[in-house]
């Protein structure tokens, strides 16, 4: 497996192809095809949200070791406004953008760890790991 793959998301077009790369990448690694579909649809998710909610961003993913094994991790960030409530913002149909409000509690459903930095004005950092 490739060290990392870095996905800069500057616009709608790039969120739409983070998915497809993330997919690539992890069938390149081996990784299972449903593992692959979780991480790829929290890919497209964190891209998606880093458009809508900050503008720019980037998505790196990475191969992890632990104490639970191999595993991949993808790291979201933006410096875009911040999320004002994080704990709300983890909760199924709250949004301030107008959306459902299911993303970042469905991108924690679909991963072993997550990790969400956030504050106003300074910008948010999501971190979440599948284990193999």
């Amino acid at each position: 497996m490739s060290p990392n793959l870095h996905l800069p998301i500057r616009n709608e077009a790039e969120a739409s192809r983070a998915a497809l790369q993330a997919t690539a990448y992890l069938r390149a690694a081996g990784v299972a095809d449903l593992i692959s579909q979780k991480l790829a649809t929290a890919v497209s998710e964190l891209a998606r949200n880093i458009v809508k909610y900050a503008g720019t961003g980037e998505i790196w993913l990475r191969p992890v070791q632990g104490k639970r094994g191999r595993g991949i991790e993808v790291e979201a960030v933006d410096q875009g406004p911040g999320i004002e409530d994080p704990e709300a913002a983890m909760q199924d149909h709250v949004s301030t953008g107008g959306t459902l409000g299911l993303g970042l509690p469905g991108v924690r459903r679909l991963m072993d760890e997550f990790t969400l930095d956030s504050a106003p004005n300074e910008g948010t950092r999501v971190t979440v790991r599948k284990w193999l």
